[in-house]
């Protein structure tokens, strides 16, 4: 019966309420069904056994079939350590343990026959194993078992209370070894037939006990496709639903607004890029369905032009916009830049933060009933409960990746009818986390740069070469730039070796002394009066150097701005190295972004670090960070909208199953959007089994 996947662990023999409880705490393992999708994240080759003779330091692991001739403790105090002979016909080897001791003696007999399996070492002329994994050749012949043994993962704890991989594999097979357990089919033919999918049953068996490398494939191709398909089939389902149920309001009209922005105050000429999106977004705001459209462009690529004149385009319909962004200093900005865009033009913008004065809240919450205000802009407080707004039409959401869908989920409660919706990110992302996470929306991309910028060139330095930086800056300043210097944290850390802001701070200052030069601090712990304070200096070109912490990733577009220097750069993840990048390079010059390093990193930072210096292409960067870091949490009401936790597919390298699996979902719901043809029921039983408990954000964006 399928009803024995969904018992509790601790009903499992070799289990009991004490061992239940560590799984469930540590591996999230709470039934039947949990252990049996705990996989293994790799295999060792147990097919060949060596001879005694045959052993070698170079090998990895080995694998030896004999005897246990005596036990002998030897040394004393930490040094303590039993040892065994251990024999076949061709030599001998030494077995040794330093801890267990007592166990060890009484679980391991001399004179019976083990398979014995460890990395052999050379100590003092004889091959040593230590804490070697023994097994008794009879049990082997008789458990369920495989010639690659799968190792899992666990954690300390686990293994303090000998739950090790070994005991996690002993209780997989119990698990398959019972009558009882049935694996119901939960694709129908038309899907795993046309594929030749392994049958679920056969796959989760195998992926646990395979007896070769092409069981292996098969068995994650099969449960990497069902685990994709039903996520791409419940997000085209539910953008098949809205597009067919859900209206949005009508913005008919291109006005005098929009009209007159366009031909008298439009700073600099689109790009064919933004045009492109522009009029994918004018098309869907004039189709009387809800927008829901995600909008990537590279940092400096001109989407706050775009959210911009798409608000213009609702308030000559009649409607308000808003834009909500993830922090003060870019609201400010959005506010600041926008404003003078729109000056001359019959458009009311107001700025709402947390840090608003309280009359000046309530004249814009006035404003907002009454409708004399067209564009509202601000941080979270735009979603506050006694915000309402007289005819909320557009929302448009920045860096919506810093937003909890939920924080989302309130402002698209603002307006009785669904206001349209623009969510923007200059964190490009990659193709498979976007038909993931967004793949309900529709996607538009800004892929080109306004004319007349220059690439950034980024090179890296250590510390050793601080002096040549030191020097590269003063020439810099020199020449009328002005440059940013970032540091990871605010103070000091014991358990980071990191340079900190307030120590960066004092060589800043006895390398560019006053009153020659001027330096600006910026960092999340100021009030927001001496943030602004600090950075007006910097804006107004009074401040040669603005030393900050990452506060200044989003929202600062100062043009005369060309060097990023960022300390202890290995600290940084790709997506943020390049956001910091993007905050130079904004005018005409030749602008530099400057790693600096320790002499020692890993080779993860190295990767980093190479290539962040090979290309200024936010995708690929963003394509390397995915595959370096994997998607990382994804889960409903955090950052994103992922339906569920993926417990073996990997968006960073399964893109060719991914779009297998969309364009078969698609397939199926052209034909059968309700599913509910004969053929289909098993796949609306088990959407409905998969999220049919669960709220979908999608619905929001």
């Amino acid at each position: 019966m399928s009803e024995l996947l969904d018992s509790e662990i601790k009903f499992l023999p070799g289990v009991g309420p004490k061992r239940a409880e560590l799984l469930q705490a540590e591996a999230d393992i709470h039934t039947f069904r949990d252990l049996i999708y705990y996989f293994p994240y790799k295999y060792v080759d147990k097919t060949r056994f060596y001879k005694v003779k045959e052993l070698d330091t170079d090998m990895q692991y080995v694998q030896v079939k004999g005897k246990i001739r005596r036990f002998t403790t030897e040394g004393g105090g930490s040094a303590r350590r039993l040892t065994a002979d251990f024999y076949d016909e061709t030599g001998v080897v030494k077995l040794v343990w330093f801890k267990g001791h007592k166990w060890v003696l009484n679980a391991y007999k001399p004179e019976k026959e083990y398979i014995i399996f460890g990395k052999p070492t050379l100590f003092s002329g004889a091959f040593n194993i230590v804490h070697p994994e023994i097994e008794e050749s009879e049990k082997r012949e008789t458990r369920v078992s495989s010639a690659l043994e799968a190792q899992y993962s666990t954690t300390e704890k686990m293994k303090d209370h000998f739950l090790h991989s070994k005991a996690v594999a002993k209780l997989m097979a119990t698990a398959f070894s019972m009558p009882a357990l049935r694996i119901p089919e939960t694709l129908p033919p038309a899907v795993t037939g046309p594929l030749k999918l392994m049958s679920l049953s056969d796959a989760l068996f195998r992926i646990h006990f395979p007896d070769s490398n092409t069981d292996i494939e098969n068995a994650r191709f099969r449960l990497k496709f069902e685990e994709l398909f039903y996520i791409q089939l419940n997000l085209l389902r539910y953008k098949g639903n809205r597009a067919k149920n859900t209206h949005g309001f009508v913005f008919s009209v291109v006005g005098e607004r929009l009209n007159s922005f366009y031909a008298n105050n439009l700073p600099f000429a689109l790009t064919e890029a933004q045009k492109r999106v522009i009029r994918e977004i004018r098309a869907d705001l004039g189709s009387g369905r809800q927008m829901n459209r995600l909008l990537q462009g590279d940092v400096g690529s001109g989407k706050t032009m775009v959210a911009l004149m798409s608000m213009l385009i609702g308030a000559d319909n009649g409607f308000q916009g808003c834009l909500m962004a993830p922090t003060e200093v870019l609201a400010i900005q959005h506010y600041n830049s926008i404003s003078r865009f729109v000056e001359g033009i019959d458009a009311n913008v107001a700025l709402l933060t947390g840090s608003t004065k309280r009359s000046e809240r309530t004249r814009i919450e006035k404003g907002l009933l009454d409708g004399s205000i067209d564009i509202l802009i601000g941080t979270h407080a735009l979603i506050e409960e006694n915000v309402k707004y007289k005819n909320l039409g557009l929302v448009i959401i920045d860096e919506q990746h810093r937003f909890g869908v939920a924080q989302r989920a309130k402002l698209w409660q603002k307006s009785d009818c669904p206001p349209h919706v623009l969510v923007m990110t200059a964190t490009p992302i990659p193709r498979t986390l976007a038909m993931t996470l967004y793949g309900d929306l529709d996607v538009s991309v800004i892929d080109e740069m306004p004319p007349g910028r220059k690439p950034i060139k980024t090179m890296a330095f250590t510390d050793a070469e601080r002096e040549k930086v030191f020097g590269f800056m003063r020439r810099q300043i020199e020449d009328g730039r002005q440059i940013y210097v970032v540091y990871p944290l605010i103070k000091e850390s014991e358990s980071l070796d990191y340079k900190d802001l307030e120590d960066g701070l004092e060589s800043m200052a006895r390398a560019f002394p006053p009153p020659q030069y001027c330096i600006s601090v910026v960092h999340g712990r100021m009030t927001t009066k001496d943030k602004e304070i600090s950075m007006n200096l910097f804006r107004s070109g009074q401040a040669h150097i603005m030393v900050a912490t990452t506060v200044i990733e989003v929202g600062v577009d100062i043009p005369n701005a060309s060097v990023m220097v960022i300390e202890s750069a290995e600290r940084f993840g790709l997506s943020q190295l390049h956001q910091l990048r993007g905050r130079v390079g904004r005018g005409a010059d030749q602008s530099y972004c400057i790693l600096m390093t320790s002499h020692r990193l890993s080779a993860d930072a190295t990767e980093r670090i190479n290539t962040m210096i090979a290309t200024n292409d936010g995708f690929e960067i963003a394509e390397a960070d995915l595959r370096m870091r994997g998607p990382g949490d994804l889960e409903g009401t955090q950052q994103s909208g992922m339906p569920f936790d993926l417990k073996i597919a990997d968006l960073g390298k399964d893109g060719q199953i991914l779009n297998l699996a969309r364009s078969r979902a698609g397939e199926i719901l052209a034909d059968d959007p309700e599913l509910s043809q004969p053929g289909n029921q098993l796949l609306s039983l088990n959407l409905r089994k998969l999220f049919g408990r669960k709220f979908s954000w999608s619905e929001i964006s």
